[in-house]
Parts: structure tokens; C-alpha cells; sequence
């Protein structure tokens, strides 16, 4: 009876992965390298809609500490309603837009980078650059100095400005990063900076965490350091295939990728409660407001932001921006563009979540699913000299490339650190599941 049972077992696991190779042992994943390029490009693609259609809203609503008031937040009805200014708007609207809704760029336009991608894009190019998996400190405080710019606008913000100046201070990662040195260390920088590395170690969160180490403790610490490695592990989590329906498949990532987040930590608990309020069917808006009062005005569960009296009640940290992510995740359900939408909505640094969920559904559907989505065609190309410097062909690339090049890591990646091999004949990565 046991070898029955056990049979029944060795099948289902088999099951679970729509790409195995049945000549494979149960606890290898086949991937396709075309596909993976393809996703690689989606990647690039929906993170680059949803970052400029969230610089929208950005910091447009960040809550008025006390009761909620009619206009604090905005709803689903203002989508396609004129944009309010920011909080450094001076009454002026976005220029990217001047209602509420998608931005895109036409096929004979540039997409432009800004700080959800360009340093991502950073790394990917270091890791080609130096033919490593594992940046080192010097590597990263080199590569930091050579591509972001000094003395004019150089889009850091907070815990990435912060270490950026101690940087060219001589101080190496992951000092950079040590609350005793910044003082901006659980701020959200670190969740844009790092999402990629989930990306470069398919179906192995553990690998991915190992390679975004040192870039996510070059600026973060305690709850910022936990999200990011939340993150992180959703991205590696995209290629493990559980669901055919999308909702299904997102939530279960969301749940295996919250086992990286301490339980006595503030960011696992705003999971819990954030993930209870979804699914007792009220509206996200509702949602939202909830944790609003919750953590920024009742500073529950150990997040205490309010009570240190920071710019804009820290409007850009980990914490209250991870709430709002999983808002636009959870009742997103799977759909990029819904989940674009609600991410925008949400409030607070709202290009930042929507830059996150665009990337990952974009890399989950490819290229030909983002442009299925929005019913379009799409810019292939990417100015990263818009932000940074430095680079090859006066900073102009294409997702194409961009791709490719991810490849070529993803190909170092598997063979060095996961254990894994490439079969050329089938174009196909075999990755080993455990160590």
C-alpha cells in the first residue's frame, strides 16, 4: 500500500510544472531560454508602464493624520479624472498626464528610465560587465560612483541618496546600508533596486535571495530588508508554474514568498491583516483606508512611523508602501492592467508598487500578453541616460538586448550557483528545485 501511496505522490509532484521534461527527475524544472527572453522582455515592458503611469499619482495622496475625509484618497471613480498635485506639486498637476491614466510610448517613441528601473538596469549590466553572479562591495560602490551622476538631479531619493554619499566617502556596502550610518535604512529604496535578482534564479527564491544580499543591505535593514527579500522571492516564484488562472497562481506566490518575512515583524503582520480584509470581500478602497488608520494613525503592530515626525509622515518607507502594494496585488487577481489601475489609485509612492506588480505580471505574460492587455503595440527602446550615465551607445537599449542580456547571467546563474545545466540542442535550462 505504501509504494501506491508513494507512486500517487512521485505523480502529482511531476504534475505541478507545466514545463518538466518527463526523461527529468521529479524535483528538476525545464525552461524554455526563448520563452524566458520573451518574459524578460515583458518584464521590461510592463515595468516600464506601470512606473510612468504610477509617477502620475505619485505622492499625490499620503493621508491627513486623523479621521478620513472626502479627497484624502482617491477611488476607482477617479480614474480618468483630472490629476491632483502632489505634495511638491505647487498645485500643479502631473505633466505626464493631465487625467488619471495609462502612459504609454508609441512605437517610435523612447521609454525614459527612472529610479524603479535604472538601477536595476545598473546591476544587470555590473553582473554582465564583471561575468559574476555575486557583485562584491567594491563592484557595487564602483558601479554606483561610475553611472549616477553627483552634483545635478540624479533621481535618489532618501536611504539610496544616503548611501550614495557615503559611498563617496569611502565607505563600502554593506555599511552603506547600516542604520548607525543611515538613518533612512527602513525607507522603501530597496524594493525597487532589487526586484530583478528574483529573475535571475528561476524558480529559486533561495538563490535569488543569495544574489540580492549585498544590493539589498547596501540601503535597507530590518522590515525594508524583509520586503524586499518578499519581493524578491515572488519574482523567483514566476517561473514555478502552480495555476493556470492567474489569480490563483499570484496568490499562491504571495503566500509562499511571505515565509521570508519574520512573524514577529510589522511587514508579515500587515500581510495577514491586509490578505483577511481581501478576503472578506470589501472593497479595496476600504481596504486601503483600513490600513491607513491602522498603521499610520494607531501605529499598530509595531510601525511607528508617525511618531517620529519624518517629511511627509515617511510617505516613501517600506512599511506603509508594502500595505498598499498587496492592496493593488490582492484585488488585482492576476490582471496587469487592473492591477496597474488600483496601484496607481492606492496612494503614497505609488509608482513604486505598480512599478513592482507591472514587472512581475509582464514577465508572467510576455511581451505579446502586456501588448494583448492594453490592446497596443509598444516602444521597444530604453534611454537609461535619462536618469544615469555611462553607458554603451549614449545609454539607448532595447528590451530586446536587455533580454539577452539577462539571459547570459541567468545562464552563469544556473550552472554556478543553482547547479543546474543548459541543453543548446533544446534551447532548455534544467534547474535542480532543491540543493
Amino acid at each position: 500500500m505504501k509504494y501506491i501511496i508513494f507512486g500517487l505522490l512521485f505523480i502529482i509532484s511531476a504534475c505541478s510544472f507545466n514545463q518538466k521534461n518527463s526523461s527529468e527527475k521529479a524535483d528538476t524544472i525545464e525552461i524554455s531560454r526563448d520563452k524566458y527572453a520573451d518574459q524578460l522582455y515583458g518584464f521590461w515592458l510592463g515595468q516600464c508602464i506601470a512606473n510612468w503611469t504610477g509617477l502620475v499619482t505619485e505622492m499625490d495622496k499620503i493621508g491627513n493624520i486623523g479621521e478620513i475625509k472626502t479627497g484624502d484618497f482617491y477611488t476607482r471613480d477617479d480614474w480618468g479624472q483630472p490629476d491632483q498635485p502632489s505634495i511638491w506639486g505647487q498645485g500643479v498637476p502631473s505633466d505626464l498626464s493631465a487625467t488619471i491614466d495609462f502612459v504609454f510610448r508609441d512605437t517610435n517613441e523612447i521609454w525614459g528610465a527612472d529610479d524603479d528601473t535604472d538601477v536595476e538596469y545598473m546591476y544587470q549590466h555590473l553582473m554582465y560587465s564583471h561575468q559574476t553572479s555575486l557583485l562584491s562591495p567594491v563592484q557595487i560602490r564602483d558601479g554606483w560612483l561610475k553611472h549616477i551622476m553627483s552634483e545635478e538631479e540624479n533621481f535618489l531619493w532618501v536611504s539610496n541618496q544616503k548611501a550614495y554619499d557615503l559611498m563617496a566617502d569611502s565607505i563600502l556596502p554593506p555599511d552603506t546600508g547600516d542604520p548607525k550610518l543611515n538613518e533612512h535604512y527602513d525607507m522603501i529604496d530597496a524594493q525597487l533596486t532589487t526586484e530583478i535578482f528574483g529573475l535571475f534564479a528561476p524558480s529559486r527564491p533561495d538563490i535569488a535571495l543569495k544574489l540580492a544580499h549585498l544590493p539589498i543591505q547596501t540601503i535597507a535593514r530590518a522590515d525594508a530588508e524583509y520586503i524586499s527579500k518578499f519581493y524578491v522571492s515572488l519574482y523567483a516564484l514566476a517561473s514555478v508554474h502552480h495555476s493556470d488562472k492567474m489569480n490563483e497562481q499570484v496568490h499562491w506566490m504571495a503566500q509562499e514568498a511571505k515565509k521570508v518575512l519574520p512573524q514577529t515583524s510589522y511587514a508579515s503582520k500587515m500581510f495577514d491583516y491586509t490578505y483577511q480584509l481581501y478576503n472578506s470581500g470589501i472593497p479595496w478602497e476600504q481596504t486601503r483606508d483600513s490600513l491607513y488608520v491602522r498603521y499610520q494613525v494607531n501605529q499598530m503592530d509595531g510601525y511607528d512611523l508617525t511618531s517620529r515626525e519624518l517629511y511627509c509622515n515617511g510617505c516613501f518607507a517600506a512599511g506603509i508602501n508594502f500595505a498598499a502594494s498587496l492592496v493593488s496585488l490582492f484585488y488585482g487577481e492576476g490582471d496587469i492592467v487592473e492591477t496597474i489601475k488600483i496601484g496607481t489609485l492606492a496612494g503614497w509612492d505609488s509608482d513604486n508598487p505598480t512599478a513592482t506588480w507591472g514587472g512581475m505580471l509582464g514577465f508572467m505574460i510576455g511581451k505579446e500578453g502586456v501588448e494583448k492587455a492594453f490592446e497596443r503595440k509598444f516602444s521597444n527602446r530604453f534611454n537609461i541616460h535619462r536618469t544615469r550615465q555611462n553607458f554603451p551607445n549614449n545609454g539607448i537599449d532595447t528590451f530586446d538586448n536587455m533580454a539577452k542580456t539577462g539571459l547570459s547571467i541567468i545562464d552563469r546563474v544556473i550552472t554556478e550557483e543553482i547547479g543546474g545545466s543548459i541543453d543548446l540542442e533544446k534551447n532548455v535550462w534544467n534547474i535542480p528545485l532543491t540543493e
